[in-house]
């Protein structure tokens, strides 16, 4: 198994992936979330040349928010930067979408624009749906070497429900999965790995990433000390965040509330009811989202929390957890790093070494 890190994007991310890549990190995965974070093409660029080994990715790109032909002109132009360093992370979406008010495009739509991309990048004439008609689209002068479509950009697919992994499934895609308590961190892979065999595929071709946030605790430290509420009190609150949208949007929340938390859940979604502006009550519930725990919920974020939903734990503990999802098929476990506990990936680094 190897290591990887996701960044909420800034600017300068090249610095902590520069920092990753010589604690052996093998990927960072930069964010696609407009409202939240910087652009992720930017950052990668300047990681592009500021790394020499580390794989980047998008982790992951939405496909509404940019038309399928400007996303293949970026990867294609970061692959000039780190020829074969690339790589093609894509989801319905969730973060990127939901801080605007809107729900998951359509997995039809993602299955379309993956062809689109695709098809440039291998040089294709293709056709898709500009402005409401149809056009043949391709690179003109991919021989001027502006950009490069020769080394390969592996496709990486977040997918939770079985119309995502088949689509995975289908394409031959990396998959990715968001990971939290032990339960779906299994159950999902081993939906995706039936899903795998039931197309064909070997499940040793199967590249499974799962992202997670979480701290290493120090012996007798609390799940609720300083420094696990700020580097895992963030991942604890997005099941605040989807129980409200779910009670005052009715977008679907595929995360079930475990009993030991849901005082706190039904507490944050009464206050999310108050959330101001009223026909925008998305804006305040989703701000700070996988960065900061914000004031107005740290009250609802407690250790019972953070440990239903993190990767918190002592270095032997968490070590035996990731040793497991490894012996599940996990290929990559990626930590996200927090703004302002970028240190912690050194933290991390020592579980890496510890599973060799």
């Amino acid at each position: 198994m190897q290591f990887g890190i996701a960044i909420p994007t800034d600017s300068d991310s090249w610095k902590v992936a520069a920092a990753a890549e010589e604690l052996g990190f093998a990927s960072a995965w930069f964010y696609d979330t407009q409202m939240l974070s910087a652009d992720c093409f930017v950052a990668m660029g300047a990681a592009a040349v500021k790394t020499s080994r580390i794989r980047l990715g998008t982790g992951v790109l939405v496909p509404s928010n940019r038309i399928a032909a400007v996303t293949a002109n970026a990867f294609a132009s970061l692959n000039k930067l780190a020829p074969g360093r690339i790589d093609f992370g894509i989801g319905t979406g969730f973060t990127a979408r939901r801080a605007m008010g809107l729900g998951a495009i359509p997995m039809k739509e993602m299955e379309d624009y993956i062809r689109v991309v695709q098809a440039l990048l291998r040089r294709e004439t293709v056709e898709t749906v500009i402005e409401g008609e149809k056009r043949k689209i391709r690179f003109l002068n991919p021989e001027l070497e502006l950009i490069n479509t020769r080394d390969p950009i592996p496709l990486h697919i977040s997918a939770y429900g079985p119309r995502g992994q088949a689509l995975t499934a289908k394409l031959g895609a990396g998959w990715m999965a968001f990971v939290g308590d032990e339960a779906s961190t299994i159950g999902w892979l081993r939906g995706m790995h039936e899903t795998w065999a039931k197309a064909g595929r070997a499940r040793a071709d199967l590249i499974a990433t799962g992202f997670a946030l979480g701290c290493v605790l120090e012996e007798g430290e609390g799940f609720d000390s300083p420094r696990a509420m700020a580097q895992a009190g963030p991942r604890a609150a997005v099941l605040l965040h989807r129980a409200a949208d779910a009670a005052l949007a009715g977008l679907p929340n595929t995360s079930p509330v475990p009993p030991s938390v849901a005082d706190a859940v039904a507490g944050y979604v009464e206050l999310a009811k108050a959330f101001e502006p009223a026909d925008a009550r998305y804006l305040e519930n989703h701000t700070g989202h996988l960065m900061a725990v914000k004031d107005s919920e740290r009250r609802f974020v407690t250790g019972d929390l953070i440990r239903e939903m993190t990767f918190t734990g002592t270095e032997a503990q968490l070590t035996e957890r990731i040793a497991n999802m490894r012996d599940a098929g996990y290929t990559e476990f990626t930590i996200q790093v927090v703004p302002g506990q970028e240190h912690a990936i050194a933290d991390w680094a020592r579980i890496m070494k510890r599973l060799g």
